[in-house]
């Protein structure tokens, strides 16, 4: 008796072929496996590191989640979009370098010079987005570009040096110990909050949210629909530069001065922020995937640097964490293949 190839639509209707298929489908929608890590590194950080999960600790992981969180805005909806911004550093010091020399040595007062940074970092952002939507030129070569002269800039504005301080307030308000309204909270960490609020929902909610996924999701479907790709490029691209160079304003309260090298961290950090809590190119994840991220890459730093790993075993585990989530997500079918 010779046996028969079983039929398609039987193995289609196995039990665990069906159940796996719902838990990938629950887990695109959902960031399931990410809440999951969360909750256990927090346990296992509290289980093994004394003081781990006591209020100061729990308050100081959020401020600096915040600072992260923050400069990922921008990020998030750059790679929603197709892009990559690899400027953020270079925004992120002309932000607390300007920020803390006008204030502090030319004697500005915090409002005149906030508008010159905020006008100066649109103006840079929106130059990288049109330029690379308007020349079809690769964002990350445009932005490494852009990156190099505005760090060039504040070079030659601070001669190489800031010494001045950030003021008081600014400090305290990026204090683990600030208050908010009264309230012993963070007043960066309660920011943070209204933020993300505030972008999940002009993402999910708002014609601006489905210019950016359908721009995300096929630019040429997304023209012929009317929507304007061109400014959702060239908008994306100066809002990343401006929460760049607000986050580097922060930056320079929590730790007191600028350096020139305060934003190294954050663009590979950011970057793993965003793919960590599963938002990837294209269209596929909003911003409070990117909070979970940046929560889990805190939290896992801080059990690290808590059990004493150094620096190349945390870069070595946050490549481990992109591996893991590209092999989860990068078998799915694109949204564009899709359409």
């Amino acid at each position: 008796m010779t046996a028969t190839p079983a039929d398609p639509a039987i193995l289609e209707e196995r039990p665990g072929r069906n159940v796996g298929a719902w838990l990938l489908g629950l887990q695109r929608d959902y960031p399931i496996l990410q809440i999951v890590a969360l909750i256990a590194i927090f346990l296992y950080g509290t289980s093994t590191i004394d003081g781990f999960g006591s209020k100061l600790s729990i308050y100081s992981m959020l401020v600096l989640a915040s600072i992260l969180g923050l400069t990922a805005v921008g990020q998030t909806i750059v790679i929603l979009i197709g892009g990559i911004d690899f400027s953020i550093p270079a925004l992120i010091v002309l932000g607390a370098t300007l920020i803390v020399d006008l204030t502090s040595l030319k004697h500005w007062s915090f409002v005149p010079a906030l508008i010159l940074v905020i006008v100066l970092a649109v103006a840079i952002g929106a130059t990288s987005g049109y330029i690379a939507h308007r020349f079809q030129v690769q964002p990350l070569i445009v932005t490494l570009a852009i990156g190099a002269i505005v760090t060039g800039i504040v070079l030659v504005w601070s001669n190489g040096m800031t010494t001045g301080v950030a003021p008081a307030w600014l400090s305290s308000f990026t204090s683990p110990a600030g208050k908010t309204l009264g309230v012993g909270f963070p007043p960066i960490v309660a920011l943070w909050a209204v933020v993300s609020v505030l972008v999940g929902l002009v993402l999910r909610a708002t014609v601006t949210g489905r210019w950016v996924y359908g721009t995300g999701s096929n630019p040429r479907a997304a023209e012929l629909a009317l929507v304007p790709t061109r400014r959702v490029w060239t908008a994306t691209f100066a809002l990343s530069a401006f929460m760049a160079a607000m986050t580097g304003i922060l930056i320079a309260g929590f730790s007191g001065s600028a350096a020139a090298s305060a934003g190294d961290p954050y663009l590979w950090q950011s970057l793993t922020a965003v793919i960590v809590g599963g938002t990837t190119f294209g269209a596929r994840g909003d911003y409070w995937r990117t909070v979970i991220g940046a929560l889990i890459l805190v939290e896992l730093n801080t059990v690290l640097v808590g059990h004493n790993a150094g620096p190349a075993t945390q870069q070595i585990l946050s490549g481990v964490l992109i591996l893991l989530v590209v092999a989860l997500y990068g078998r799915q079918r694109r949204v564009r293949d899709r359409v």
